[in-house]
């Protein structure tokens, strides 16, 4: 059983910034390809960043987040800098075994979100 647990959520004021952190139990780490997406109350899930052999980022946080990982420990980051109100959100760590892109559908894993709130 693969599980994902994500941490480092909180409350930050605008122009702030965060490290979540996800860490995955189960499975082989390195196999995954690694994503991060958020949802905004009364909006649907959208994507944020994914790592595998490389990086993609959502234009809205493009310069602004960072996605990384470390093998060693099966964990997952995501640096927010410079967050404004847009950025408040569950975001929720997610794993897939078949390169999964942008596409919510192709990730086989998920955590339960930490929330995010970012106040003017």
């Amino acid at each position: 059983q693969v599980q994902l647990v994500e941490s480092g959520g909180g409350s930050v004021q605008a122009g702030g910034s965060l490290r979540l952190s996800c860490v995955v139990a189960g499975g082989t780490f390195s196999n995954y390809a690694m994503g991060w997406f958020r949802q905004a109350p009364g909006k649907e899930r959208e994507f944020v960043a994914t790592i595998s052999w490389y990086t993609r980022y959502a234009d809205s946080v493009k310069g602004r987040f960072t996605i990384s990982r470390d093998n060693a420990k099966n964990t997952v980051y995501l640096q927010m800098n410079v967050l404004n109100g847009d950025d408040t959100a569950v975001y929720y760590c997610a794993a897939s075994l078949r390169d999964g892109q942008r596409d919510a559908g192709r990730y086989d894993y998920w955590g339960q979100g930490t929330q995010v709130t970012v106040s003017s």
